[in-house]
């Protein structure tokens, strides 16, 4: 786990690089490196920062040169073992024990047909010395970033965009398209950047640079298809063995030669992957989280950390429990400043407090339950909107009048938050929509006409752009299953656009390696072969998981309520930050640049305050907005969370 970066055929390009991995030197604190040689009628530079896991050694030690080929590389391959052996029995000999060094022998051996058979996270550049080309690539589902940006014949790359905007001098436009979406999701999808000049490589896919200036693009695993083959052996009869099948994943994700700990909520995801861990790592440590006791009564949080204590008694589990009672006028423009773009998920904050914490204690590798909601359809939304294919079945006065007395009530008093009432406003707000629009307002911000009132009248077509990008993507697929449907077009968009982007960028904010389990090939080929009807039974969301889980777990912690990986915005916004948001609504940039309208946030503020709506989550957004487009029109390129 590292940060990379280079430039190719980049004017200053050895400088240029220089700065790019000067920038991301908290991806990896253990050590750097470069490497420059000719390409064409320019040159190539590539630059590394080192968080080492896996062989500690010099012989581990990036950018990797050997026999002609050059190899950055972010991440961890958990096949590596099995590649290496083939390799070996191939004639290959290896200097060291390095992960990095399999995969440079894999692809020197198979070029970019080794991509498919990668079993991990990763996002590398390769540089043949022999025909002068460079090759990014990305892994399958998009769990490592990685930024890139053309100008002419020359590119640069790197693992956050703070560092092209730091290189570039400031002279990177904004996106306005990738606000528009960012405050619709909060969060920019995968596909948009939020500067216009620059690009996410696509998850599953590469690009090759030649030296004659050319440029070519292919993809390597595509998701819409593992799905479609995934509805193909379920009709056959051919399901999935689950437990085994995470069980597996589990162990492969332990290969480190530094403690591991995992995230541990006391809910199914986590509780189930701490205690598979713990098998094959007796005493291993835990990181869980509390609340202020005001703020958790506050926002009606359910008690976790009883769970939580339960499942490290059981199993042996070295527990920490880290209160969250941040400073978030402080942490606000640090995380900002950590997440490269927009994304007002306050999730975030809970990562990074936990990953620091960890990092204190000596820990390196982090195992989280990211990754099952979507997979096995776990979230609210799931069921919401399965229930609202039979509420459009209800006589239309019983909805109407049923929306008016809801529409009536109060989601909080002046002591305390109602979160059912928050629920119900929710369910309504989309439960007579057709499936997809339905399933976006499940999830996203705002509705069209909500969206148009809030942002400049001139961005109307932009809106209806983003809209459509969504339901171009949510209707890309061949399959006849509703629950299934929702679960690929989570794992397309809200699975790499907003949970893997903030667990990676703020785990690496505090040089912690952040794994995923859940998010891994198999388990995702598994996950699509098992029917709808099975993930979803009868108001039971995650059942096949649940199922899975009941072998290792206790029933009470398999089929508790669903906690939350969040944070109590309610009491953060009516308190802490109350004054920020009305310096931000009277006289933010936005607002004077004309992108919100202040009329609009006015009355959100409102409503908010009488407790009739619910708008923690937008304002908070609001906020994570306004302070990533200061830095990002500063003209400084963002250069630390200090200035931002």
């Amino acid at each position: 786990m590292c940060g990379i970066a280079g430039t190719y055929r980049w004017p200053d390009g050895k400088a240029v690089t220089d700065r790019l991995t000067d920038v991301l030197a908290h991806r990896g604190p253990d050590g750097a490196g470069r490497y420059s040689h000719p390409a064409g009628d320019g040159e190539v530079h590539l630059g590394h920062r080192r968080l080492a896991i896996i062989d500690l050694s010099d012989t581990g030690a990036q950018p990797m040169a050997k026999d002609g080929l050059v190899l950055t590389y972010n991440g961890e391959l958990y096949n590596a073992p099995e590649l290496r052996a083939e390799l070996e029995g191939a004639g290959v000999r290896f200097r060291g024990t390095s992960d990095t060094e399999v995969l440079l022998e894999a692809w020197r051996r198979w070029g970019t047909d080794c991509l498919p058979r990668l079993r991990g996270m990763f996002a590398l550049g390769v540089f043949d010395e022999r025909t002068g080309e460079l090759v990014l690539a990305r892994d399958q589902l998009g769990i490592k970033p990685l930024f890139l940006l053309r100008r002419g014949e020359g590119l640069v790359f790197a693992s956050e965009l703070k560092a092209l905007a730091a290189v570039t001098g400031g002279s990177l436009d904004v996106d306005h398209a990738a606000l528009v979406a960012s405050l619709l999701y909060y969060w920019v999808p995968d596909s948009r950047c939020a500067f216009r000049e620059a690009e996410k490589l696509p998850p599953g896919s590469w690009l090759r640079c030649r030296p004659d200036g050319r440029v070519e693009r292919g993809r390597f695993w595509n998701l819409r298809d593992v799905a479609a083959e995934g509805r193909q052996r379920a009709l056959d009869g051919d399901l999935p063995d689950l437990a085994a099948v995470i069980e597996e994943s589990t162990r492969r994700h332990l290969l480190s030669d530094v403690p591991v700990a995992t995230f541990l909520s006391g809910g199914l995801d986590s509780s189930y992957l701490t205690a598979l861990a713990a098998r094959g790592r007796p005493g291993i440590s835990a990181y869980t989280i509390g609340f202020r006791a005001e703020d958790a009564r506050f926002e009606a949080m359910p008690d976790d950390l009883r769970y939580a204590r339960q499942v490290a008694e059981r199993f042996g589990v070295d527990l920490h429990e880290i209160e969250i009672a941040p400073d978030v006028l402080d942490l606000l423009p640090r995380m900002t400043y950590h997440l490269d773009e927009p994304i007002g998920d306050p999730a975030a904050i809970n990562t990074f407090l936990i990953c620091s914490a960890a990092r204190e204690a000596g820990v390196k590798v982090m195992l989280s339950g990211m990754g099952a909601d979507e997979l096995f359809a776990g979230y609210r939304k799931h069921l919401a909107n399965l229930i609202a294919l039979r509420y459009q079945r209800v006589p239309g006065p019983l909805r109407r009048g049923a929306a008016a007395v809801v529409d009536r009530l109060p989601v909080a008093t002046s002591r305390r938050g109602y979160r059912s009432v928050r629920f119900a406003k929710r369910f309504l707000s989309f439960a007579d929509l057709p499936e997809e629009t339905a399933f976006r307002r499940s999830y996203t911000m705002y509705d069209r006409g909500d969206l148009l009132g809030l942002i400049d009248p001139g961005l109307a077509g932009t809106v209806d752009d983003v809209l459509t990008e969504h339901a171009d993507v949510y209707e890309d697929n061949d399959l006849d299953d509703f629950v299934n449907r929702m679960c690929l077009a989570d794992a397309r968009m809200f699975l790499p656009g907003l949970n893997l982007a903030y667990t990676d960028r703020s785990s690496m904010a505090a040089s912690t390696e952040v794994r995923v389990p859940y998010v891994d090939v198999e388990v995702v080929r598994a996950a699509f072969a098992v029917p709808g009807a099975r993930k979803i039974a009868g108001r039971q969301g995650k059942a096949v998981l649940k199922e899975a889980a009941t072998s290792v777990l206790p029933r009470e912690i398999v089929y508790r309520p669903k906690g939350l990986f969040s944070a109590p915005l309610r009491a953060w916004m009516s308190r802490d930050l109350s004054p920020l948001v009305r310096e931000v609504v009277e006289d933010g940039l936005l607002v004077r640049s004309g992108f919100l309208r202040r009329d609009a946030l006015r009355r959100m503020v409102a409503e908010d305050a009488a407790g009739q709506r619910d708008f923690s989550k937008h304002l908070w957004h609001v906020l994570t907005l306004e302070y990533w487009y200061r830095g990002a029109t500063s003209g400084s390129g963002q250069d630390s969370p200090a200035t931002a």
